[in-house]
C-alpha cells in the first residue's frame, strides 16, 4: 500500500469508528462536522478497497455487518498507534519554546535577542521574579534563571554557571557618618545592624548581612526584618539600619536620599545563570551558552 492509500485507508478508519459508534449516517456526519454525502463516500472507498461490507443499511439506519465488527477492533488499534506516533514524533522533535527568568533589576535582553535570531520558530519568553522566587527554576516554571549568588535556593540538580563577579557595597542615608567616603572596611561599620529579609535561605541571609565577618566574629543582632527590597532602602534611608547591595543595582540611585560606598576586604556575590541538571530541552543550554558570551563582564 502507498503512503497516499495508507493516509487515505487511516482516515476512512477513524470515519468508520464514528459511523459504527452512532450506526447512522446523519448523525456520525454531524459528529465529524463534515457532510453526509462526503461520509457516504468515504465509507464506500473504505469498502471498495477492503472488498467487504462493514455496514448494512436498512431503512431503520445502519448495523455492523459480520466483517465490520471484525474491522472495528482492529480499526481502533491502528488509530491508536497512529496516536502514539504523533506524540513520539512530537516528544523527539526540537522544542519550540523556551521561559528564561532573571531577577529583579538584572537584564537579559542581549542573551534573549540572540536566542531569538538564532532559533526564529522558538518562542522566547521571559519572566522577571524577584528573588525569593528563585524555586520556579526546579519547579519548572522557567528554563533558566539569571540572578546572584548565593543562590537563595539549594543549587543540588542544578547546573549553574558564573558570568561575573560583582561588588557588594555599603548602602547608607547621604547623611551617613560613612556618606561620601571613597572607601570603608568591615571595621567602619562592625557595630550596626545590617538589614535582613524575612522567609529568606539562611545562608543566603548571611551572606548579605556579613555574618559571620572575614575575621570569624559574628555580625550584631539586629531586630530589623523586611520583605523587599524597597523596604530594605526604605529602612536604610529611616536611618535604622545600613545595608549591602550588589553594587550594579540601580534601585538605590533612584532615591536622592541614599548613598553607596564600595567596602574593601569583602567577597564579591557573583552573577550567574542557572539550568535544570540533564534538562530534555536544549535551548536551556543554548541560553546559557548566549549569557556566557554576550552577558558576562571582564573582571
Amino acid at each position: 500500500m502507498g503512503f497516499s492509500a495508507a493516509i487515505c485507508a487511516l482516515v476512512c478508519s477513524a470515519a468508520s469508528l464514528v459511523v459504527a459508534e452512532h450506526l447512522n449516517f446523519a448523525r456520525a456526519a454531524a459528529a465529524l462536522h463534515v457532510a453526509q454525502p462526503s461520509l457516504s463516500r468515504q465509507m464506500q472507498r473504505l469498502e471498495d478497497s477492503l472488498g467487504v461490507r462493514l455496514l448494512e443499511r436498512t431503512t431503520q439506519g445502519s448495523r455492523l455487518s459480520a466483517a465490520g465488527a471484525a474491522f472495528l477492533p482492529q480499526a481502533q488499534s491502528l488509530l491508536h498507534t497512529a496516536d502514539r506516533a504523533v506524540l513520539t514524533a512530537r516528544a523527539a522533535a526540537p522544542p519550540r519554546a523556551i521561559t528564561v527568568g532573571y531577577v529583579e533589576d538584572l537584564v537579559i535582553t542581549p542573551a534573549v535577542r540572540h536566542l531569538r535570531r538564532l532559533h526564529p520558530d522558538v518562542h522566547v519568553r521571559t519572566r522577571h521574579l524577584d528573588v525569593d522566587e528563585a524555586r520556579a527554576l526546579p519547579d519548572g516554571v522557567v528554563d533558566a534563571l539569571v540572578l546572584r549568588t548565593p543562590l537563595p535556593i539549594p543549587v543540588d540538580g542544578l547546573e549553574v554557571t558564573a558570568l561575573y563577579d560583582e561588588p557588594r557595597v555599603l548602602i547608607v542615608p547621604v547623611r551617613h557618618r560613612l556618606a561620601g567616603r571613597e572607601a570603608v572596611t568591615v571595621d567602619d561599620f562592625a557595630g550596626e545592624p545590617l538589614v535582613a529579609c524575612a522567609g529568606m535561605a539562611a545562608w543566603w541571609t548571611d551572606f548579605w548581612r556579613l555574618d559571620p565577618r572575614p575575621d570569624g566574629s559574628r555580625a550584631p543582632l539586629g531586630p530589623l526584618l523586611v520583605d523587599t527590597f524597597e523596604d530594605k532602602l526604605e529602612a536604610v534611608a529611616d536611618g535604622r539600619a545600613v545595608a549591602l547591595v550588589p553594587a550594579g543595582d540601580p534601585r538605590g540611585a533612584l532615591r536622592d536620599d541614599l548613598t553607596t560606598v564600595p567596602v574593601e576586604g569583602i567577597e564579591p556575590c557573583q552573577v550567574v545563570v542557572a539550568i535544570r541538571s540533564g534538562d530534555a530541552n536544549p535551548l536551556a543550554a543554548r541560553f546559557r551558552d548566549a549569557a556566557r558570551e554576550l552577558l558576562a563582564r571582564d573582571a
